[in-house]
């Protein structure tokens, strides 16, 4: 369960203070899969950073129940002079998980071959978008959090990548950023829509899928 308690979060540019979000106040459900949805710059990924934790609110306060993932396919905690596989042992450590089976199952998914055991720091955009969506499915969490993940490799892999994701929506929840609808009725059950400083969490996915297609098609309110 993620619950969202008065949250605000404001910047200053500039000496012009820029709210993105406003006494925000909802429970996201343990188990769920919730589309994050707005339209660019109106704070979802600022949100996302609240719940990963890697972001102070300026007001309120981020509650979590379960553990919580990084966000999925993030590279930047890999360090460029570890290879492949070393990089997947440390997180191993840092998360309790069995390090031997993290790294079989993450050099099976991935299919990096040799690679696996190269420096991460020679490794294609491609290779670490692999790499880190392999670590980051090969931890279990309660909920993941997915933030404009795309899908690298063939068609084959990316039906792979997904059918993955979804055994891990069988026993966990998410919240997800994407600009694509199909891909948000794919991946949730229940969606929240981010909209000038203010959020509403929809049970129906549908019902939040039309309020921000509603908004997108509505100009802009500019605080």
């Amino acid at each position: 369960m993620i619950r969202f308690e008065n949250l605000t979060k404001y910047f200053y540019l500039r000496g012009y203070r820029k709210t993105v979000l406003q006494d925000v106040n909802a429970v996201f459900p343990s188990g769920k899969s919730i589309a994050l949805l707005g339209r660019n710059g109106a704070g979802k990924s600022t949100l996302m950073k609240m719940i990963a934790g890697t972001t102070n609110p300026s007001q309120g306060k981020v509650s979590i129940t379960g553990s919580m993932s990084w966000p999925v396919g993030f590279a930047g905690s890999f360090h460029p002079e570890l290879t492949g596989a070393q990089n997947t042992r440390f997180l191993a450590r840092i998360y309790g998980t069995d390090t031997d089976e993290l790294v079989d199952f993450v050099a099976d998914f991935s299919e990096l071959g040799r690679s696996f055991h190269q420096r991460f720091g020679s490794y294609s955009s491609g290779m670490r978008a692999r790499l880190a969506f392999g670590v980051s499915m090969g931890i279990k969490f309660d909920t993941y959090l997915v933030d404009e993940v795309t899908a690298v490799g063939d068609q084959a892999f990316r039906q792979k990548s997904q059918a993955l994701f979804r055994a891990r929506m069988r026993d966990s929840g998410s919240v997800v950023v994407t600009h694509s609808m199909p891909q948000v009725r794919e991946m949730c059950d229940a969606g929240a829509v981010l909209e000038n400083g203010r959020m509403i969490y929809y049970e129906d996915l549908e019902e939040a899928i039309a309020h921000h297609l509603h908004n997108m098609n509505t100009a802009p309110v500019i605080n």
